[in-house]
Parts: structure tokens; C-alpha cells; sequence
């Protein structure tokens, strides 16, 4: 049972116990100065209900799975989209991922057919060719920074596999405009940042032409794909050919593909990317985890790249990967505001006010997890995992407004772990000092160095 500290918690019998914070600002500093941290640190001080203030802004912060369940599942609808979603928008517009209500159904309903079995099964291949590539280039000894190759190699899948393009020769470029996209996200999550959006700030003028660099390139995409349509099988022709068959029948606007296919991106390379970065860094800090992977990696693919059919003779390989997304998810917090007031616990969450729910806290809760911040592949395969309750573990969201991509980024997730531990290892370089970033997803901080070593 969690322990609250009495000396530092806000004292008022109908509010849930949390940290007092300063006046006016609340908590403000202490959040924005380390939100992972932050949160971790009031869920073991406070229990499954946390109050807090950002501003003026009321906050409660959930860590039981039952009540999560109940606000993406059970009661979804009493719940919208939080107020620093909605601020994406200025990325984003309205994609899957933004838009809510009636369009958001019409939006998924449109959309999940481009993500259907087959047609996700048909782009292993790619994933496992591009994955290859990787180590090409790379020579025993030298040191890489790892978020940057990861980041590279998913620039190339999701180029090819959502807009059939090498956009290899760009990928500096492109790296850097989704760099200066992601990097502006905590912003958004500031009280009255939107009356900062237009003032003439060089973080602005940085975002304003890596969107505009995005939108020219898939603007681009999308006049081509309507000029000649149907000849070519990637993502993009999908969304302009989708139709709501069990609404109106209506395809997609230019801008609303434009919007779904910078959101898929946006998402599909950030998310991958920094998932294998955490990875790779677990494994390198677990020898005897390293070697059982390499064992199986050896004896399911015998030298050859991996097909869909390895996939399944892969289980600690992917049980590898569902470790690391357990300990650094790529969607670290799910945030929603109140429409009537919600009763969780025998408090009331009054209407207007903002419900959090952080993936890094209640998958590292050690009523859930026996060593919860071990890194233990083997814990899913044990009596431990097989009874959890639904929302203890849920890296890529859940209800309604589960990440569509999710069978997406499993496959490429194993596919490239796969492909590279099948050629080389990997070594932390000592005294560096790495520190998870809650971005979008949770990104390290100044990147990564590693050592390679050749198998």
C-alpha cells in the first residue's frame, strides 16, 4: 500500500491527497522541470488519485487500471481530448489522432481498412531489406549515436512503406524539421501557450518551416497520387482511396489525407525509433538477455533476413521488445478533459478539469510488477503477466483511440531488432549520462552512444 507524506499534501476532505505546490503556479516548476519524475514521484507519495495544479489548470492523475479502463472504456464518452492534444492541432490538424466525436468515428471507420491484416503482413519485407542496410556502413569498434541510426532507418521505412519514396537524401533534413515538430510538444502543455504560438520567437520560426518543409513534401505526394491514381500500392494511395462504406460513402479530403498521413508519420517514426533506442540500450546493459536473443535470433533465422513466418518462433525476441515498451512506452501519458463530473474512488472529478494517466508510472507500479524497474523479458512468460488487469500494461493506448498503427509497429519492432542483433552488438560508451525526455515519446535526452561490435 502507498504511503502518503502528510506534511505535503493538499488538506481538503472532498479533494484527492496531493502535493501543495506554490501559489499560483501549484506545481508548475517541479512538473515541467522532470514530468516523468514528477509524476513517479507523486503516484508512490499519493496512491491511485492524485491531486494536482498546473497553473490554474485542476489535474488528476489515475493510477489504478480499473479507473483507467473506465475512462478509456467503460465511460469514454463522458471524456474529450485534453487541452494540450487539442493544441497539436497546429501540427497535426485534425488526423486520427486529434479529432474527436462523430469525425473521429467516421475517421477510424475510413482508415482501418489500410490497416487491415494483409495489407500490414505485405510490408515485413520491406521493414527486414531496409533493416539489412543498416550495418553497411557501420565498422567494428566505432561508435554511432543510436537514436540518430534508428531514426534514420524508420525515416526509410515509413517513407517507403507510407509514401512508396527513397527519401534517404533528404533525411538529414526531414530528421531535423520532425526534430524541431516533436521538441516544441511540451510547450503546448503550458497554460495560455497558445497566446505565445505567433510572436516572432525563433522556436516558432523553427517550427513554422519544419511544418512547412513536411507539408510541401507530402503535398506533393498527394497532387501525384491524384494525377495518376491507383498506380501505386503504398499508404498514402490507400487513404486517397479509402471510402466510409458503412457511413456515406465519402472518401477524403487533399487535406484531410495530408493531415492522416503527416499524423501516421509523425507517429510511425517517432515512436519506432525510440522504442529501438531503448532497446538497445536494456540489452546492452543485460549480457545474459543479450545472449538468449542472439541464441534464438541464430536458430530461427540461420543467417537469412526474417520473414512473417519467423515472427511467431520468435517469442523471447518479442517478449524482449514488449520489456523495453513496458519500461519506456512510446506513448508515455493519455490525458483527457471531464464533460459531467466523474466520481473514480469516491472523489469528484468536476467537469472542465483534466484527467492524466501515465503508461511510465503504472507500468513500473510495483503492486502490478515484482521489480518493477528491472528489465525482465521473462517476467511474460510467468504466472506474473498472465493475470494483469487490462489497463496495467498499455504502450500503445487503449478503447476507442488505441493507436491504429499498434500491428504496425509490433511487426517492425521485432522485424528490426531481429534483422541487426542478427549482425552485431551493441555497447553503451561509459560515463555517459542518459536521461529519458518526455516528448511526444520519451526520446534520451542528447542521444546515445554506443559501441558497435560485429558478431
Amino acid at each position: 500500500m502507498r504511503i502518503a507524506h502528510s506534511n505535503s499534501r493538499i488538506k481538503d476532505p472532498f479533494l484527492p491527497p496531493g502535493p501543495k505546490g506554490l501559489p499560483l503556479l501549484g506545481s508548475l516548476i517541479d512538473y515541467f522541470s522532470d514530468m516523468l519524475g514528477f509524476l513517479t514521484r507523486v503516484s508512490a507519495d499519493y496512491g491511485d488519485i492524485v491531486y494536482y495544479k498546473l497553473g490554474s489548470r485542476k489535474m488528476y492523475l489515475l493510477n489504478n487500471p480499473e479507473h483507467i479502463k473506465d475512462v478509456l472504456v467503460t465511460n469514454n464518452r463522458n471524456f474529450e481530448k485534453s487541452r494540450a492534444l487539442k493544441r497539436t492541432k497546429i501540427i497535426l490538424g485534425e488526423g486520427l489522432l486529434t479529432n474527436e466525436g462523430e469525425p473521429h468515428i467516421k475517421q477510424r471507420r475510413t482508415i482501418q481498412p489500410v490497416f487491415h491484416h494483409e495489407r500490414i503482413k505485405s510490408y515485413g519485407d520491406v521493414m527486414a531489406q531496409y533493416a539489412s542496410l543498416v550495418g553497411e556502413d557501420w565498422q567494428n569498434g566505432a561508435v554511432v549515436n543510436i537514436h540518430k541510426e534508428m531514426m534514420k532507418l524508420t525515416l526509410n521505412i515509413v517513407s517507403k512503406t507510407i509514401f512508396d519514396s527513397d527519401m534517404e537524401s533528404e533525411s538529414e533534413e526531414i530528421g531535423k524539421s520532425l526534430t524541431d515538430i516533436v521538441t516544441l510538444f511540451p510547450r503546448l502543455l503550458f497554460p495560455y501557450s497558445e497566446y505565445v504560438d505567433n510572436l516572432p520567437l525563433p522556436s516558432n520560426r523553427r517550427f513554422q518551416q519544419a511544418k512547412d518543409k513536411l507539408d510541401s513534401i507530402i503535398c506533393a505526394m498527394i497532387e501525384e497520387r491524384r494525377a495518376r491514381p491507383g498506380k501505386r500500392k503504398d499508404l498514402l494511395s490507400m487513404l486517397l482511396e479509402a471510402q466510409d462504406e458503412e457511413g456515406d460513402g465519402d472518401g477524403m479530403s487533399d487535406l484531410q489525407v495530408r493531415d492522416e498521413a503527416l499524423t501516421l508519420f509523425l507517429a510511425a517514426q517517432e515512436s519506432t525509433a525510440n522504442s529501438l533506442v531503448w532497446t538497445w540500450y536494456l540489452v546492452s546493459q543485460h549480457p545474459e538477455v543479450e545472449r538468449k536473443m542472439q541464441q534464438e535470433i541464430d536458430c530461427v533465422l540461420k543467417g537469412s533476413q526474417p520473414t512473417l513466418d519467423d515472427l511467431g518462433k520468435l517469442s523471447y525476441t518479442q517478449n524482449v521488445f514488449k520489456e523495453a515498451l513496458r519500461l519506456y512506452p512510446p506513448a508515455w501519458a493519455v490525458a483527457r478533459r471531464v464533460k459531467e463530473d466523474y466520481e473514480p474512488g469516491g472523489y469528484v472529478v468536476p467537469a472542465g478539469a483534466d484527467i492524466f494517466m501515465s503508461q511510465y508510472v503504472v507500468h513500473r507500479d510495483p503492486r502490478l510488477y515484482k521489480e518493477p524497474d528491472r528489465f525482465i523479458p521473462e517476467r511474460w512468460n510467468s504466472e506474473e503477466t498472465k493475470n494483469l488487469p487490462r489497463f496495467a500494461y498499455f504502450p500503445f493506448g487503449g478503447g476507442t483511440r488505441r493507436c491504429i498503427g499498434e500491428p504496425f509497429a509490433w511487426m517492425e519492432g521485432v522485424i528490426l531488432i531481429a534483422t541487426i542483433a542478427s549482425k552485431w552488438k551493441m555497447r553503451l560508451v561509459p560515463h555517459q549520462k542518459i536521461v529519458p525526455q518526455a516528448l511526444i515519446t520519451i526520446r534520451p535526452k542528447n542521444g546515445m552512444n554506443m559501441i558497435l561490435e560485429r558478431r
